[in-house]
């Protein structure tokens, strides 16, 4: 039998895999703020262009952030 913590850590490496490896193919992603509409509503009523994509709908994702630091630091240490 294979205890339940080896196969909740197992579960959560191949997520964390899996969506690097969405990050490395598809950096882009929906807005969350606007979910991608390109616009929002403001507290009166009226539609702005949203503030976090500057309209655009898609942001950079989190986790491509993530893989560009790192091969950042990697280069700079290589130096």
């Amino acid at each position: 039998m294979v205890p339940i913590a080896l196969l909740a850590s197992l579960a959560a490496i191949i997520y964390a895999a899996s969506y690097l490896a969405l990050c490395a193919v598809s950096p882009w992603g929906r807005c969350r703020r606007c979910q991608g509409r390109r616009s929002h509503r403001t507290a009166i009523g009226t539609r702005r262009d949203c503030p976090r994509c500057d309209g655009t709908g898609i942001r950079v994702r989190t986790g491509r952030r993530l893989l560009d630091y790192i091969r950042t630091e990697y280069q700079a240490g290589n130096r």
